[in-house]
């Protein structure tokens, strides 16, 4: 009988993939370069195809081991979830939880996960800040277990979305530089301001443009961040204003310098939600995520 490969080369094979670099993806599985590249080539022994392009580095991936990448991920995800399940019946839930998080849910996402490690101590969390697309492909190849991101983007059918919560918008800005110091703010006042915004790669800079355009301004943003952290010190060092999530806002402590309006005319909202495979059995690591933020919002 043809043997089945094992699910340690599996996982080296997915480090591979992400490292893309035989000694850095060795140095990670705790093994010598040498080992590594030895079970690689028995998994390619085993299914009777090259898997990896060599030269003088690593190139990448055969077709053929495209295919196996596609395989070796699933099949690691599915181990994780009997593991975690035979945890359960032991009395813990132990294992692991990716969840990929957009920026702007990346403080309530690190909220819900101190919550879930209160109830859950051996649950190992990871979160990754992703865009939603991001989200939507590595959830996809199996690369994250969960995402927390805007329903307006993932489009997958093989995906499901759980509603959180509304995302609202304020405007944050130096009280030197905001037009009054409490209440709100139109947008068009807003788009008058020297700006801080995210960079246009991110789904949040893409509604914050359709809000203008809606409004019929064109802002000129004096500068643009893929980081939220990065607009927020603008802010706070007195040099622009910037667009954020009410939510966001909220978890922050703002000094008497710092102002923040209610954005209005128009008054808009997005939703914020947690998405996941849509395919059973699911992992217990979810199902305990999913029971965490029911509890955390009601």
């Amino acid at each position: 009988m043809t043997p089945y490969p094992e699910i340690r080369d599996l996982q080296m094979l997915l480090v591979l993939s992400q490292r893309k670099h035989f000694t850095q993806a060795a140095l990670d599985c705790g093994i010598s370069q040498p080992a590594f590249s030895a079970r690689i080539r028995h998994l390619e022994e085993e299914l009777g195809v090259p898997i990896v392009r060599r030269g003088n580095k690593f190139l990448g991936f055969t077709p053929d081991g495209e295919l196996v990448l596609k395989w070796a991920s699933k099949i690691v995800a599915d181990a994780e979830g009997l593991r975690q399940d035979i945890e359960i019946s032991k009395g813990a839930l132990r294992g692991s939880l990716a969840i990929g998080v957009v920026p702007t849910a990346l403080t309530y996402a690190a909220n819900i996960s101190t919550q879930l490690r209160a109830t859950h101590p051996h649950l190992a969390i990871q979160i990754l800040s992703l865009t939603s697309a991001q989200i939507a492909r590595q959830l996809l190849n199996f690369s994250i277990d969960a995402g927390i991101s805007y329903a307006d983007e993932l489009d997958a059918t093989a995906l499901k979305f759980e509603a959180i919560y509304a995302e609202e918008y304020v405007l944050l800005a130096p009280a030197a530089l905001a037009p009054r110091q409490s209440g709100a703010v139109s947008w068009e006042e807003a788009a008058g301001l020297p700006l801080c915004l995210l960079s246009r790669d991110m789904h949040f800079r893409q509604i914050v443009d359709d809000v203008f355009e809606q409004a019929g301004v064109q802002p000129e943003p004096v500068m643009e961040t893929n980081a939220f952290t990065a607009a927020l010190a603008q802010v706070t060092n007195g040099s622009a204003a910037t667009i954020a999530p009410a939510k966001l806002v909220d978890s922050l402590l703002l000094g008497n310098k710092t102002v923040a309006l209610t954005l209005t005319q128009p008054v808009v909202s997005h939703s914020i939600g947690l998405a996941t495979l849509d395919h059973e059995p699911s992992l217990p690591a979810i199902s305990a995520l999913q029971a965490c933020i029911q509890s955390h919002d009601n």
